[in-house]
């Protein structure tokens, strides 16, 4: 098979479609791995990690931050996060930061639909190829798929890595309006969540992505590959 020239008709759109969608779909299923209750328990435990100054020990931290962490998947209200206090009565969150996590709630979970949505397209369209037959363009979607999702991010991760606050004060302009985002440190959401932990979810993303795009490219050069010599032996 050549891999960069499948077959004519619905079955090469379909391979393409799948491969301009496996980055996509790969870096969501990141991101949302990095929504779950795991991350957040492993994040504050990485060396290094910053002690708050302002009295937050490690289990007050992922106490707090296990109920934020919840609030932007669940089906509550802002009342959620609205009626926690601290242990002398005043109120966890300041009228500021439950605006921003108003606005992160609508972020996140249009990005988990998207991710359903485009990992379900990805597999129909796989499944559609296998079963009419055509594992070439199985194999070419995986490899090109995974080929432009190293392209991409490591693009990005590139980016991150020489420029990382134009990165991180860029992704804020982009989905949030004006300076909402921002906070003084004595803030419930830079104490629960210091720039450190930005640091490391941008690590995991990007580099856990990486290493799932190497996947896809290693597999569609074998199935590639695989595809080609079954296509070149001689009938009997």
């Amino acid at each position: 098979m050549n891999a960069g020239g499948p077959t004519i008709g619905w079955h090469k759109a379909a391979a393409r479609l799948a491969a301009g969608l496996l980055p996509l779909a790969l870096f969501l299923t990141v991101l949302r791995l990095i929504l779950s209750s795991v991350f957040v328990q492993l994040a504050y435990r990485v060396p290094g990690f910053p002690d708050d100054s302002y009295g937050f020990s490690v289990e007050d931290r992922l106490h707090w931050a296990e109920l934020s962490r919840s609030y932007l998947l669940n089906d509550a209200g802002i009342a959620y996060l609205g009626d926690l206090t601290f242990p002398d009565g005043d109120a966890l969150f300041n009228a500021r930061e439950l605006q921003h996590m108003e606005d992160v709630k609508n972020l996140a979970q249009f990005a988990v639909g998207l991710w359903l949505g485009a990992g379900a397209l990805v597999l129909i369209l796989i499944v559609g190829l296998m079963a009419g037959g055509r594992t070439d363009l199985v194999a070419f979607a995986i490899h090109w798929g995974g080929r432009a999702t190293l392209l991409l991010i490591g693009a990005l991760g590139l980016l991150a890595l020489f420029a990382y606050p134009l990165v991180f004060v860029g992704f804020h302009r982009i989905f949030f309006e004006g300076d909402s985002w921002l906070f003084l440190y004595s803030d419930t959401l830079i104490r629960l969540f210091p720039e450190r932990f930005w640091e490391q979810v941008f690590a995991v993303l990007i580099g856990t992505t990486i290493l799932l795009g190497s996947g896809a490219w290693w597999l569609g050069r074998r199935l590639v590959a695989g595809n080609a010599a079954v296509v070149s032996t001689p009938k009997p």
